[in-house]
């Protein structure tokens, strides 16, 4: 079973999400290999920093820090700008040139293109939304059995997995 999390750095219920909800499904699903966990972005187009942002994240994750770079990037919302980006990657002990390269670069711009084109390809236009299914044995696509929009709270994502890993 996979979810699959469309977000956007500077989204207010995003952030929520990460700060309340996500530590408890990592917990109970993804550290015991329950469930499978793709994120994937969804800067809106209103949300003028959440792009830049989301290219820091994945500079991070080039170091091994994507999650950390995350975190840091939600908690600090209002701060995003990318002259602000570089001290996120100095707090985290990223080589400063490589992630500045890598920022300056865009180099995981048409990654993040990829994720808003897949987003609107399945009509979601918000964050965060995500989607449940099943991971298909061969190629490891997910076929999506439900749809999840906004910040709902840990029981509503725990009732919804509980009810499809009980699936046959």
């Amino acid at each position: 079973m996979a979810v699959i999390e469309f977000s956007d750095y500077q989204c207010p219920f995003c952030a929520r999400y990460s700060k309340d909800t996500f530590a408890r499904i990592e917990d109970d699903y993804l550290d015991t290999g329950k469930v499978k966990y793709v994120f994937r972005d969804l800067p809106l187009p209103f949300h003028k920093q959440a792009f830049k942002a989301a290219e820091a994240a994945h500079c991070a994750g080039e170091q091994g820090k994507f999650w950390e770079m995350h975190d840091l990037l939600f908690q600090n919302q209002s701060a995003l700008a990318v002259e602000q980006l570089p001290g996120y990657a100095r707090t985290l002990g990223l080589s400063e040139d490589g992630f500045a390269r890598c920022l300056e670069s865009g180099q995981f711009a048409a990654d993040i293109d990829k994720d808003v084109a897949a987003a609107g390809a399945v009509g979601i236009n918000g964050t965060p939304t995500f989607l449940l299914g099943v991971v298909q044995p061969g190629d490891g696509r997910v076929k999506v059995v439900k749809k999840l929009v906004g910040a709902k709270p840990y029981e509503e994502f725990k009732a919804a997995i509980d009810g499809m890993l009980a699936a046959p």
